[in-house]
């Protein structure tokens, strides 16, 4: 495994640096006051403004562009700036994810109606898998029924934490229900396209994220499908192939994440180093204090641990496929979001009242890092699936 960086990749990473330092950083405190200004839940000027310089940098669409042992480092530096960095470059959630399943399933009418906006920028999607009704870390217990009616399909069901679903400018959901209850377990699940114009659909509500609602992102909302009625052709890849897309989808979209992550994990690093070097307590900096000097030692242990754990994840989807490389992308997504919540933590701890406010990015990066223990399948489930393969793995 060599994880060093070719040309390409050093290139990239100069540029990207340079657009966050010369762009994004000085746009977040504009993104908090256009936040405050309203209208509320639309994509603000200056995130539109930072998407068309990404442009122009050559900064778009990296996700499905390159390997993702090129694209981690590049990530990572997105990471840095959760709420603008990965939108400018049309890299976040959900809508990555969406795009690799039309990109993987979609059939050409459904990636030129739908795929060829999300890739330009164009128009926002929702992915709307998780239920309030029943414990959705296990895929097939989801409810929503997606039932044959002639040549439509009549989708009924309550999903929530639909991430980006709030923004007016989310045109289309990918709902995962039943179209055969009575199938075998994991061919029950189909998956298909919801135009949220669609008579029946009712975005009900946005779920607050320790106590916000995340607007920067578009939100997380609850969404109600009653009798939605919609053309037989949006079903992606046919009836039953919803749990195998979950799969395929997860994957990638959990390294993307774990990526980001340390990205959080090292800026919050610097955050902490910056203030124990200038606060003064009990007559020394508190870089002089030994709590203080031992969790600065245990952040870069911990981050460089969780970054070569990630970077050989990255490999061996690359070299060997998804499949190849699950019990490291079910390592890492245990892993690095405990990782980052550690290192976060102990940034707030010595930032003080400070680092719980709003003039810090701390709390929401906490907030991040916290989510993300549930999100994409809870701590526990991954655990249990990788003791699973670890028992029954030949030694």
């Amino acid at each position: 495994m060599d994880f060093s960086h070719g040309a390409e990749t050093q290139a990239l990473i100069q540029k990207l640096n340079a657009f966050m330092d010369e762009h994004v950083y000085p746009a977040e405190p504009v993104l908090a006051q256009q936040l405050a200004e309203g209208p509320k839940w639309t994509t603000r000027p200056i995130v539109e403004e930072l998407k068309a310089t990404a442009r122009e940098r050559g900064l778009w669409n990296l996700f499905c562009e390159l390997p993702n042992l090129t694209y981690a480092p590049l990530a990572e530096i997105s990471g840095r700036s959760p709420n603008l960095a990965p939108e400018a470059m049309n890299c976040s959630a959900p809508d990555t994810g969406n795009m690799e399943v039309l990109a993987q399933f979609g059939t050409d009418e459904q990636k030129e109606r739908w795929l060829k906006p999300l890739l330009d920028g164009r128009i926002r999607s929702a992915f709307c898998m998780t239920e309030p009704d029943v414990a959705s870390s296990d895929a097939t217990n989801i409810s929503t029924s997606i039932t044959r009616d002639g040549d439509d399909y009549v989708i009924n069901g309550r999903k929530w934490w639909s991430s980006g679903a709030m923004n007016p400018n989310c045109a289309i959901f990918i709902v995962m229900g039943k179209t055969d209850p009575g199938a075998e377990r994991h061919r029950q699940q189909s998956m298909i396209l919801v135009p949220r114009d669609t008579p029946g659909v009712t975005v009900v509500r946005p779920l607050r994220v320790f106590g916000d609602v995340d607007e920067a992102h578009g939100g997380h909302a609850e969404v109600l499908f009653e009798d939605v009625r919609v053309p037989a052709e949006n079903i992606i890849a046919g009836e039953g192939e919803g749990f195998a897309i979950a799969q395929a989808r997860l994957g990638p979209g959990r390294i993307h994440h774990c990526m980001r992550l340390i990205g959080m994990a090292e800026r919050a690093l610097d955050l902490m180093i910056g203030r124990s070097r200038e606060r003064v307590a009990f007559g020394k900096p508190l870089a002089a204090q030994g709590v203080v000097a031992d969790w600065i030692a245990g952040s870069r242990v911990r981050i460089e641990q969780a970054r070569l754990l990630v970077l050989k994840t990255a490999w061996l989807m690359d070299t060997v496929g998804n499949k190849g490389a699950h019990t490291e992308i079910q390592a890492i997504k245990i892993a690095t979001p405990a990782m980052a919540e550690w290192v976060i933590d102990k940034a707030i701890q010595v930032h003080g009242g400070g680092g719980v406010s709003q003039d810090f990015p701390l709390a929401r990066l906490w907030a991040a890092a916290r989510t993300l223990r549930l999100a994409d399948g809870p701590d526990e489930v991954h655990k249990m699936s990788l003791a699973k393969r670890e028992l029954n793995r030949e030694r």
